[in-house]
């Protein structure tokens, strides 16, 4: 400091000019009218400080979250005032940035919003990689900058940078960004749920207390706080879960208090929760409800009762932003004698996506595995969801599909009054699907709407039952018998409860039981290659007195 009032000292005499001023000037000035804060008004400004940041009389390492992170709040910007038709500026208008704040710290940001701000991204690699805080401006990258400006010295940077994001975010710079690796090392994959023990619901429960206190909201009650740790393990889709989706759960909750003050309750209690969820599906479900509505008037040709051959009930998921359902939709397939094709119409007409496409041609491989093995396919068969208007994906279905072609195959009717959701292996095993709890609730609402009869239901993969959190009505319906949920571990249990007669085993000969749903498909598609059999070898002595009398003809 001494080095630099000393400085200051030559500086005055040898500039005392600069603070000597004649009447002229000072009426000039008057003239103009310049503000206090000129720099034209300022002489002793050049011997002023411009503090950019003091982390220096911090207690701790600075902790800083910039919520806007673009090139000037990153790294700090030169400012201009306009003074006589031009930009001017000097080291007093030198601003700060996140990063010189956090210097000898951390700084937190998005990494979404990095990524989105031109130059950002590029810019604090560059400060990373070189240690330094330079400054620098859009204009100039864009190679707009025309004013006379400042080129302030590099700032030594000792900065630990936290990027937080999802999860794919985090694999696609990792896989385009070659340097994202080398300045990011360490990550840190947090859980969006954990494991529903006692232990776990009471943390979850001092969750709930801890956003109850911030917000300043009622209390919950014990009725309150189960709800609250159901309604956790429902948004987990997992009975053995529970959620960690903080915001989800505080705006559940901020609605459940509306509720209870609204009720006159003094505290938050089940029946408060319970309203809050329903008031939140009531704002979002125009979309189910037109459906539903289309399936009650017939339009979408829904059945819920009697026995069709060669057609089930598929259950799949539908909605819009971040509200989804179940929807039944029927699925239909229809069989003769062909080349051992099973046309997929979905993917013929490019509807299908590649996962559907995927789950046909396994129940295909597990047919030509499965069935006349000593003699070639002779099957045609033909796929469709009727009235399906828009892309079809996933494999969720493909197990309903083999149920519908085995019907078809066999001439052996199929309960309308059950749906179905699974997917299927080429062995045959029924495997675990996504939206369970959507697609049951899906189904029960269009039977209930008609009326249970107790003998509707869904089939679902054993692997789902513990993803189970239903509604409470499907839930009492349910324990009351007059819905049912069927767990199936393969295609020979699904098929049986759909059709009430036995599967059928393979027995020493290679042969399936008699009078079983195997036993029938095996007939069948015998029999189809049979005709073919018989088919080819007429056409073939059909042909050959003509191929002769062409020959001697020519």
């Amino acid at each position: 400091m001494l080095d630099h009032f000393a400085d200051v000292e030559r500086d005055l005499i040898e500039n005392v000019g600069l603070f000597l001023q004649n009447e002229g000037e000072e009426k000039a000035s008057a003239f103009l009218d310049v503000s206090e804060t000129d720099l034209s008004q300022t002489e002793f400004q050049r011997y002023s400080v411009n503090i950019i940041v003091a982390n220096g009389t911090r207690s701790s390492a600075p902790v800083i979250f910039e919520e806007h992170p673009t090139l000037g709040n990153l790294l700090g910007r030169i400012e201009h005032l306009s003074q006589m038709g031009a930009l001017v500026t000097n080291f007093s208008l030198i601003k700060p940035g996140a990063l010189h704040q956090a210097n000898g710290g951390y700084i937190v940001l998005d990494a979404r919003k990095v990524l989105s701000e031109p130059f950002a991204w590029d810019a604090l690699k560059r400060a990373l990689r070189g240690s330094a805080i330079r400054i620098e401006s859009a204009a100039d990258q864009f190679g707009l900058g025309t004013t006379v400006t400042l080129d302030p010295e590099p700032i030594p940077l000792d900065v630990k940078v936290v990027l937080i994001g999802e999860r794919h975010l985090y694999d696609l710079l990792f896989q385009l960004d070659p340097d994202f690796s080398e300045l990011f090392k360490v990550e840190a994959d947090f859980e969006d749920r954990w494991e529903r023990s006692i232990q776990n619901e009471q943390h979850t429960t001092r969750l709930f207390a801890s956003i109850i206190k911030s917000e300043k909201l009622l209390p919950l009650d014990a009725s309150g706080a189960a709800a609250m740790v159901e309604e956790a393990a429902r948004l987990a889709d997992d009975a053995e879960r529970l959620s960690l989706q903080v915001g989800q759960l505080k705006d559940l909750l901020q609605e459940a208090d509306f509720w209870a003050e609204d009720a006159g309750h003094t505290a938050i209690g089940h029946n408060d929760v319970d309203r809050a969820i329903r008031e939140r599906i009531r704002r979002h479900d125009q979309v189910r409800k037109r459906v539903f509505e289309a399936i009650e008037r017939d339009t979408l040709l829904i059945s819920t009762d009697g026995t069709t051959v060669g057609q089930v009930n598929g259950l799949a998921v539908t909605g819009h932003g971040g509200f989804i359902f179940g929807r039944p939709s029927r699925i239909t397939a229809r069989v003769r004698m062909g080349s051992g094709k099973v046309i997929d119409i979905e993917r013929e007409v490019e509807l299908g996506g590649p996962l559907h496409s995927k789950g046909v041609m396994i129940l295909a491989s597990y047919l030509h595995a499965n069935f006349a093995l000593d003699l070639p396919v002779s099957l045609w068969a033909s796929l469709v969801f009727e009235q399906s208007y828009g892309g079809v994906d996933g494999d969720s279905a493909s197990s309903a599909e083999l149920y519908a072609l085995l019907s078809a195959l066999s001439e052996i009717p199929i309960k309308q009054s059950l749906a179905v959701t699974g997917s299927v292996n080429q062995l045959g095993h029924v495997q675990a699907i996504g939206g369970v709890n959507e697609k049951t609730e899906g189904f029960f609402d269009i039977c209930q709407s008609r009326g249970l009869t107790g003998e509707q239901g869904v089939l679902i993969p054993t692997a789902n039952v513990k993803n189970l959190m239903l509604r409470k009505d499907v839930v009492e319906a349910a324990k009351m018998g007059n819905f049912h949920i069927y767990p199936v571990k393969t295609i020979d249990e699904g098929i049986e409860i759909l059709t009430d007669k036995a599967a059928g085993q393979r027995g020493p000969t290679g042969r399936y039981e008699p009078d079983t749903i195997n036993n029938l498909v095996d007939q069948k598609l015998r029999a189809f290659a049979e005709a073919r059999r018989a088919f080819a070898k007429n056409n073939k002595d059909d042909g050959e007195p003509e191929a002769r009398s062409n020959h001697a003809t020519t």
